[in-house]
């Protein structure tokens, strides 16, 4: 069976050929290419070259030339069907099953589709051509809004009275129109209405080009209506999985770093009309992590642009926090914060593109300097708020997913702190250790281990494996689930170090909520650390370590049990308990 072309298109859509390349092999930016060695051949002149606005890659040593599935299916050695699913993959979708579900949801999607394309269009030309109209046109002049903007956008007009399903249920499915969100029914009237009747209506489309939803503007002042309104989600819709205009704005990936991220469709269009096109909207839901996924697949620097006004503020400051934890080292997120009272559409139109984009290279905010400054502002300079204000930067630091970039943010919010509290900084720093102290320390070191049994010692090797390792161990849970600890303190930390492992999401060793002390005294007394500093990056000899470990707290569950059947033994001389006795011993030798 063939795969559906809509789901081709949007893979190749979304994966930027040089993105899939650059995996295996090394590119340099060169004008609109990009350049290369050969992955075919051996050559020491790169003879490579992608090209991202047009969607290939050519090998003039080789003559080897094609699209992303091309050079999945040849570098690797797949067919078709396997390139497609680890390209899907790549691309955050969904694979393609071909079970009769999918081809009934392919069915509906051409009919979703049709009926968008057909709606959309019918009340654009209504827009431009209708007389009846002239009302609508004239309040998008006042938002400066040209006739060019109307086209580009594709943007309508329903009218009051309009009953736009009498034109079509006799084409499409009662379901199939229903599902497409356009229509309610109204009970007491026993219809079905339009949703967006006399409003102004703005597409949405998909990645790839194709209209799934729509925003809608009323154009009269109600108290009772909602300005703006946009679809429910359907089957083909989600708002926290799409953008307003990234389907146009993606293409400008080749040539700028950046993109700007808006609240609103007028913002949008706004800052289109007066040249500044790499823009998208985020459809007047909360920013969601999918959505700063999907546009780190085109762009390295996103630039949030709320209003100039404390919603917009606060807008950010929710975005911020809530995003953060995507951060990654080769990407930038920002903040651009306007004018009192002014919006991106308003102070683009006012001052023009230009004026625009200066004052965002000398405006723009980090999204870490933007949340260390706002938790800087809430705080009073004394030891509880500051307290408070240093517990907040470190959690929302630690939530960051990627390790390197989570390390430098969390420094960096301490480095300023510690601005902030200066006389504490100089107290500790000024301190100077004579040669006696440390010898003192080395005997007292000695004194503390000689209290600890052999097991305790093992333990925290064990737990130190663990904690130092989080990733690999969670990949390879099954080797520490059924271990038995023998300390009591010991005991609470593992049973919490397996509950955050076997959690659905991705853990760092900063989800362990071990207290310091304990933590200090784990890495102080786990013997194993001096052999793990040594092989840190070698994962199949970390497992080696760890599986040795674990064989010998097993082997010392043994030994006491053992120990314990054989004082039984010496009493009772009961003949199931000495053959137990041997069965373990057995077990002790194959450990």
């Amino acid at each position: 069976m063939k795969y559906p072309k809509e789901y081709l298109d949007e893979i190749k859509t979304r994966l930027k050929v040089s993105s899939v390349v650059s995996k295996s092999v090394n590119l340099k930016k060169r004008g609109k290419e990009f350049v290369g060695l050969s992955p075919f051949k051996t050559e020491k002149t790169p003879s490579f070259t992608v090209n991202d606005e047009k969607g290939f890659y050519h090998c003039f040593s080789t003559a080897e030339h094609g699209n992303i599935f091309d050079f999945i299916m040849k570098t690797q050695n797949l067919k078709f069907g396997e390139a497609v699913k680890y390209l899907a993959n790549l691309a955050g979708m969904q694979p393609y099953m071909f079970s009769k579900k999918d081809e009934e949801r392919e069915k509906q999607w051409n009919e979703y589709s049709e009926i968008f394309k057909i709606y959309v269009e019918f009340y654009h030309n209504e827009l431009l051509k209708n007389h009846d109209f002239n009302f609508a046109r004239e309040y998008l002049k006042k938002r400066k809004l040209s006739k060019d903007d109307v086209l580009n956008f594709k943007i309508g007009f329903v009218p009051f009275n309009a009953n736009f399903y009498e034109k079509i249920k006799s084409k499409f499915s009662e379901k199939n129109i229903i599902d497409t969100g356009l229509f309610y029914f109204d009970d007491k009237k026993q219809i079905y209405v339009e949703r967006f009747r006399d409003r102004i209506i703005f597409p949405i489309n998909s990645i790839t080009g194709q209209p799934i939803a729509l925003g809608g503007r009323t154009i009269k002042e109600n108290n009772y209506l909602a300005k703006y309104i946009n679809s429910p989600e359907t089957p083909f819709f989600k708002k926290g999985s799409n953008l307003y205009n990234l389907d146009y704005a993606r293409k400008f990936s080749n040539k700028i770093e950046y993109i700007y991220l808006v609240e609103g469709y007028m913002d949008v269009i706004g800052l289109s009309s007066q040249g500044v096109e790499n823009v998208v909207a985020n459809l007047g839901t909360s920013l969601t992590d999918k959505q700063i996924l999907i546009l780190n697949q085109f762009y390295d620097d996103l630039i949030i642009c709320f209003d100039g006004d404390e919603s917009g503020y606060k807008a950010a400051l929710r975005a911020a926090e809530n995003i953060i934890k995507e951060l990654k080292p080769e990407k930038q997120i920002s903040f651009l914060f306007l004018p009192d009272k002014e919006d991106p559409d308003s102070f683009v139109n006012k001052n023009g593109k230009d004026y625009f984009v200066e004052f965002t290279k000398k405006n723009k905010v980090s999204i870490h300097d933007f949340i260390f400054y706002h938790y800087k502002n809430q705080s009073k300079n004394d030891p509880s708020s500051l307290a408070i204000f240093e517990k907040n930067i470190r959690m929302i630091a630690n939530s960051i997913k990627d390790e390197f970039i989570k390390k430098y943010v969390l420094e960096d919010f301490l480095e300023k702190l510690s601005l902030l509290t200066p006389n504490t900084s100089k107290k500790f720093s000024k301190i100077n250790y004579k040669k006696a102290q440390s010898l003192k320390s080395t005997r007292q070191h000695f004194n503390e281990k000689k209290n600890l049994s052999a097991i305790e010692i093992k333990e925290f090797s064990f737990l130190y494996l663990v904690i130092k390792n989080p990733i690999l161990v969670k990949n390879n849970l099954n080797l520490i689930e059924n271990v038995k600890l023998f300390t009591d303190e010991n005991k609470i930390i593992y049973k919490s170090i397996i509950e955050e492992l076997s959690k659905d999401k991705e853990v760092s060793i900063n989800d362990f909520s071990i207290d310091p002390q304990i933590m200090d005294k784990i890495e102080k007394f786990a013997s194993i650390k001096h052999i793990l500093n040594k092989i840190e990056n070698d994962e199949y000899r970390i497992i080696e370590l760890l599986e040795e470990v674990v064989r010998d707290i097993k082997n010392n569950e043994l030994e006491i049990r053992i120990e314990e059947l054989e004082s039984k033994f010496s009493k009772d001389l009961n003949e199931h308990t000495f053959n137990e006795i041997r069965e373990l011993k057995k077990l002790q030798k194959t450990n």
